[in-house]
């Protein structure tokens, strides 16, 4: 046991797993939730959209997680209020007001995971040397994926489960209770087994408003970089398609036949987008690293980019014809969610391209702000304009968005050798 807390496999694994949990969580099981609970599309886009803010804003206070105490410290005291931010939920979810009340919870949840990201990362830095950081890049990335299917899919699956026998409200009660007694128990592992180390002290060599200086010249030097606007213009375009078609979906897959959905149960979609889309999504992120290792970011692009776009006309096919076959079902969602995880590698090697140079963390952390940016706009608008003109017209328009990523690609230019022999570890979230 003396050797086991000593060995990193006995906190990196858990540690990325309790990152991934509460940002699936907030990002794509509140939607189901939400719709389970009656909620109308325009509401549930507009309300979970806002849910990125504190991954949007995130940047902006990174540096006194360094400054204030310990970054074990801010990772288990984060820990701790998602937990309590799940107990939240679970009970204010029976409530007459649960609307307001469980928003509430989840805003907590947010802004503690985003948090949580930050001393998680700085920890894992700390704590392991360039070797075994290397090495564990696999696993933190791996297990950060088993949270995204153990919340988007078992979670889910369990919580249509319940409501086989019970009725919505108190199924999802019951299944957020569950998540907060995991998650409380992670965090009591956690207590025990991340170690304590000298080098995790606060940075106190420079005062708040020295920091705060700092801060903000290298925000500026961000958007003195060379090729800013299109490079913004990449990052808030290339995954627009995608950003109106993420809340969308799971409301597409269990509203009823008659007005356009597919009627699958909470458990289905547990399974076929929170089990095998997530599976696909591996794939095709593990098999677009082996690509652009091989043949580098400049190579693969327009794969990439044909990836990400054109797999979105199944929803189309889907809001069509309305097949009832699971099969035909999975089989669509699977190869949409391929696609993205294979083009989507191709967005973030871009990300770590851009931020080549001085300042490179801090700058690379503002690519991930306007990242989580690019996701929040659209799916604001996105339940208001799908209530407007219908599930199939919506995709017909999401899809024929695609145009943008290509000319957002078409404009970036990028050195034909970047990426061919070591992908930067950043890529894995």
């Amino acid at each position: 046991m003396s050797n086991f807390k000593k060995s990193p496999w006995s906190w990196v694994p858990t540690l990325y797993f309790a990152e991934g949990i509460p940002y699936v969580i907030v990002m794509s099981v509140s939607v189901l939730l939400y719709k389970r609970l009656g909620l109308s599309n325009d509401l549930i886009a507009l309300y979970t959209s806002w849910l990125y803010l504190p991954w949007v804003i995130k940047p902006f206070w990174s540096p006194f997680v360094d400054m204030f105490s310990t970054k074990r410290l801010w990772v288990i005291a984060m820990q701790i209020i998602v937990g309590g931010a799940l107990a939240g939920v679970a009970f204010t979810i029976p409530a007459g007001n649960y609307v307001q009340w469980t928003l509430a919870f989840f805003w907590i949840m947010a802004f503690a995971s985003a948090t949580h990201d930050i001393a998680a990362d700085g920890f894992y830095m700390i704590g392991l040397d360039q070797h075994n950081q290397s090495l564990f890049v696999g696993v933190r990335s791996t297990f950060y994926r088993i949270a995204t299917i153990v919340g988007q899919g078992l979670l889910v699956m369990l919580a249509g489960t319940f409501e086989v026998y019970k009725a919505p409200a108190q199924a999802w009660s019951l299944t957020f209770f569950i998540a907060a007694a995991i998650f409380l128990a992670i965090a009591a592992y956690h207590v025990v087994f991340i170690p304590k180390m000298a080098e995790d002290a606060p940075r106190r060599t420079a005062g708040v408003k020295q920091t705060v200086q700092t801060f903000f010249e290298t925000f500026r030097s961000f958007f003195c970089k060379k090729n800013i606007i299109i490079a913004l213009a990449f990052m808030l375009l290339y995954r627009l398609p995608e950003a109106l078609l993420v809340k969308i979906c799971p409301l597409f897959l269990v509203d009823k036949i008659e007005v356009g959905g597919l009627g699958l149960t909470t458990a289905q979609v547990g399974f076929v987008q929170g089990t095998l889309g997530v599976i696909g999504l591996l794939a095709g992120g593990i098999l677009g690293g082996l690509c652009v290792a091989h043949g580098g970011f400049k190579r693969w692009l327009w794969p990439m980019v044909c990836a990400i776009t054109i797999p979105d006309l199944v929803y189309i096919y889907l809001a069509y014809f309305q097949p009832t076959s699971m099969g035909v079902v999975a089989t669509c969602i699977g190869l949409e969610q391929f696609g993205y995880g294979f083009g989507f590698t191709a967005y973030m090697l871009y990300l770590i391209y851009f931020s080549q140079g001085p300042n490179k963390t801090a700058h690379y952390a503002f690519c991930t702000g306007f990242m989580a940016l690019s996701m929040m706009l659209p799916g604001m608008f996105a339940g208001q304009l799908q209530m407007s003109v219908g599930y199939l017209n919506f995709f017909i328009i999401a899809c024929a968005l695609i145009p943008l990523t290509f000319l957002a690609a078409a404009l970036i230019k990028v050195d034909p050798e970047f990426g061919k022999k070591h992908v930067d570890e950043e890529t894995e979230e």
